[in-house]
């Protein structure tokens, strides 16, 4: 029974309110007040319902989200945020194909084609490729990971026989930051789950 009123809640605490318990009114952490309407046709609170001047929730929200659509700078993000998600489309694709189809079984090196696609526009931007190549590329495989047996990753296979994991993600990242520094911490703060480097 906690579960579902903890889920309905979580949104308010996001938006730094607190539901006060058989209570019909929001409080805002800072102490004042907001109506909350048990319906979108609820009439809005007039002089006459009282003192309380504080503006309802209908208000508060549609007068954020106008801002927001009419601000030029949140427009010239959204815009920018389409043109990356175009440009590492066809990349992010690909890698998940490889990864979660059974296009290439454990321990399978790419195809040719394949494998330019992930050197030239994955493996190239790695902020650690020199280390990963290490000695010479002879190759890209896909397998499991020697720790997160449940997870397959993309491997470099050196000329010396040796091979180690790269992430995609952090590639994606690392190009991200190189070709947008504007939007690149924003893009990847909304679009990665995780945030390292």
């Amino acid at each position: 029974m906690a579960a579902p009123l903890l889920l309905r809640t979580l949104p308010l605490l996001r938006h730094r309110f607190r539901l006060v318990p058989n209570s019909h009114r929001l409080f805002l952490i800072n102490g004042s007040t907001a109506r909350l309407p048990f319906c979108s046709g609820a009439v809005e609170p007039t002089a006459a319902d009282g003192d309380n001047k504080s503006p309802s929730l209908r208000q508060i929200f549609s007068s954020v989200t106008t801002q927001r659509l009419d601000d030029p700078d949140f427009r010239k993000w959204k815009d920018q945020e389409a043109e990356i998600l175009d440009d590492i489309e066809p990349i992010i694709c690909l890698a998940k194909e490889i990864l979660h189809s059974d296009r290439y079984m454990d321990g399978e090196r790419l195809l040719p084609k394949d494998e330019k696609a992930v050197i030239d526009n994955l493996l190239a931007h790695h902020p650690h490729s020199e280390d990963k190549i290490g000695c010479g590329l002879d190759s890209i495989m896909v397998d499991r990971h020697p720790q997160f047996r449940q997870s397959r990753c993309l491997f470099v296979v050196r000329t010396d026989g040796g091979w180690i994991d790269f992430s995609y993600q952090k590639c994606l990242r690392a190009y991200i930051r190189d070709k947008y520094p504007s939007y690149a911490e924003r893009f990847i703060r909304e679009h990665f789950k995780r945030s390292s480097s």
